[in-house]
């Protein structure tokens, strides 16, 4: 055969078709809104992260005095190239939509519908109504505290305002054991000479281990309590040192109660009806001018003696005892809070755009998909529609008609 017989032979062989690689990434339209709670300083979004999406081609809108609380001015976020928004409704017909609490009723009735929705869901708190109005619109929502890094099998989120929660609750119960706002004038910790603060934590996991780390810094014995021995192995492990821990047998927890400055609630559950870890009787044999935090408000609280406070009035005595019971702990910090929001939520935004949209990262990434509650309308996560009383579909089966 001639070379240029081979040649057309060649020619006419089947080969693979070349085709043009598109451009995946989405420029998008993204809102920063402001938060109407009282109670509630945080922003989802820092000047610098704002800086960030914008340089990588993205729109955002900040709405006017969104960041004041937290001490960022308006005029930080349009030095980094955001556009100030004074006017609520063009906030809520943006593209994503994302704010640190879940919107009101209010913000919802701004919203177009087909929109992503990045915010806290407190499973807890939320009425059926929300969620069959995020339906009726809809919308993509994602939340902050079902969000998972895939890789280190953690909630990012939740993790990082446990830790907050855990510091500042013994900061906040020094301040309270100290004569600044009627406390018995004692110093949370040790020193030379002086028995050391007795301190009781309820729980073992991560707002409790950051309490501990806190509590023996300052120089204080610490006793923690949970209801899994396997828990209290593994804190012991990550604290690196022996520390009391006991599981919570009534008469050893009320013994301690007994001698205890300070009480930590942080022993979380997941269950709609739960019992107080803490009865009023334990409560009532407490030291005078001892000082509870509970953090576990969202849940109920931990003691039958805990009632919702806010920031304004962020305690109550009884008994004795000074509770100190406010809800949300993490807007007491509202900058360190916010810049925390900031680095994760600012990476989900930009993969978002470099993936070609919503749909396409929540195909590509597990964490993402697991943070999705409801997805175009339709409610994904079965936590809810047990509590709620909704049926929900499987995300996976949905993303195949995507």
């Amino acid at each position: 055969m001639s070379w240029g017989a081979k040649n057309v032979l060649s020619d006419l062989m089947p080969c693979e078709e070349m085709l043009e690689i598109g451009h995946r990434h989405k420029k998008l339209r993204i809102a920063i809104a402001k938060e109407s709670a009282a109670d509630e300083c945080r922003v989802a979004m820092a000047p610098h992260s704002v800086g960030f999406l914008v340089n990588c081609g993205h729109e955002v809108l900040v709405e006017a005095g969104a960041g004041e609380c937290a001490h960022f001015a308006d005029q930080k976020y349009a030095e980094q190239g955001a556009v100030i928004e004074p006017v609520k409704s063009n906030i809520y017909t943006c593209d994503i939509v994302i704010k640190v609490l879940p919107p009101t009723e209010e913000e919802l009735s701004l919203m177009r519908g087909r929109q992503v929705l990045f915010s806290s869901y407190d499973v807890n708190l939320q009425p059926k109504q929300y969620i069959e109005r995020l339906m009726d619109l809809k919308i993509t929502a994602i939340g902050f505290e079902f969000y998972k890094d895939a890789i280190d099998d953690v909630y990012p989120i939740t993790q990082s305002f446990s830790e907050i929660s855990g510091t500042t609750a013994i900061l906040i119960a020094a301040e309270y054991l100290s004569n600044a706002h009627g406390g018995k004038g004692e110093m949370l910790g040790g020193i030379s000479g002086i028995s050391p603060t007795d301190v009781v934590i309820l729980g073992a996991g991560t707002a409790a281990e950051y309490a501990a780390r806190t509590a023996m810094g300052l120089g204080a014995s610490v006793k923690v309590f949970d209801k899994s021995i396997n828990r209290l192995r593994e804190l012991q492990h990550r604290l690196g040192m022996k520390i009391f821990t006991s599981v919570l047998q009534p008469l050893v927890l009320l013994k301690a109660m007994r001698s205890a400055d300070v009480v930590i609630g942080a022993l979380y559950e997941n269950n709609r009806v739960r019992d107080f870890i803490v009865n009023e009787d334990a409560v009532m044999q407490m030291k005078s001018n001892s000082v509870i935090v509970d953090l576990c408000m969202n849940q109920g609280g931990c003691f039958e003696t805990s009632e919702v406070t806010s920031f304004a009035n962020p305690t109550f005595t009884k008994h004795g005892v000074i509770h100190y019971c406010v809800p949300n702990i993490p807007a007491k910090v509202s900058r360190t809070a916010t810049y925390i929001l900031s680095n994760i939520l600012g990476q989900i935004i930009i993969e978002t755009g470099e993936t070609g949209g919503i749909n396409q990262i929540i195909k590509e990434n597990a964490g993402i998909r697991a943070g999705v509650y409801v997805f175009n309308g339709i409610l994904t996560n079965e936590l809810i529609g047990r509590r709620l009383g909704l049926q929900s579909q499987d995300i996976n089966l949905l993303l195949a008609a995507f």
